[in-house]
């Protein structure tokens, strides 16, 4: 107890010296200011202004920032909307003016020789061409409602049949509803399926090219996280 009282007594003093050498220290600053105060004051008031300068900087930055990040969403909004606005249209299609449709799209990005089927037993060939570079695109259509999904089981039959039956050396599955599920876009991803859902397609249809789209293969929006391949 007596060596802990010392030690409380040693950390008061300790204190007390520290203020007293500090309020020493303060007035000697002071006072040297004081004396020398017209070499002082053009220094002080130069870091005073470049202070407030960057302080104003600083919060013009932000402010921009904030504004971009705000401009940023406003037309991600926008965009979306826009997408819906023309897959209103798309919605209202029978499932085999779809077809129709999906092959005016890829004739409008440049394919050419584009078939559409038109009917069940085409063993998921529902759109057949080729891309302007030769490559043979074969095209699997699902007419579907927004809030649906496509299954694993779906993709299993396209996968079957897109280069087995059909020698496709692109493989695109377009639906109109929002997602793929997790083992559907799995299953793509690792066969090498082209996977389209709901925003990707509305994309196409506002005017994306078909090989700019190619590349994200089931990203950009959905309902569904993408899985690793």
């Amino acid at each position: 107890m007596a060596a802990r009282r010392r030690r409380r007594r040693l950390k008061k003093q300790t204190r007390k010296q520290l203020q007293v050498w500090g309020a020493v220290a303060a007035v000697i600053a002071v006072a040297w200011v004081a004396g020398n105060w017209s070499t002082v004051w053009p220094v002080l008031v130069t870091v005073l202004a470049a202070a407030a300068l960057g302080g104003a900087g600083w919060a013009l930055l932000r402010a921009h920032r904030r504004a971009v990040g705000q401009d940023r969403a406003w037309r991600a909004q926008e965009e979306a909307r826009a997408r819906e606005l023309s897959m209103a249209q798309v919605d209202a299609l029978t499932w085999q003016e779809f077809e129709t449709y999906i092959a005016e799209l890829c004739r409008r990005d440049g394919c050419r020789d584009v078939v559409v089927s038109g009917k069940s037993g085409d063993l998921g060939a529902d759109v057949v061409g080729y891309l302007a570079d030769g490559r043979k695109l074969v095209i699997q259509c699902k007419k579907y409602a927004a809030h649906r999904s496509v299954s694993s089981q779906d993709m299993q039959k396209f996968v079957g049949t897109a280069r087995l039956e059909h020698g496709a050396d692109v493989a695109l599955f377009v639906t109109t509803c929002s997602a793929f599920t997790r083992d559907a876009l799995g299953l793509a991803l690792r066969q090498d399926i082209v996977a389209l859902h709901r925003d990707l397609l509305g994309s196409w249809v506002k005017g994306a090219h078909l090989e700019s789209l190619i590349p994200l293969n089931g990203s950009g929006g959905g309902t569904r996280r993408r899985p690793s391949a």
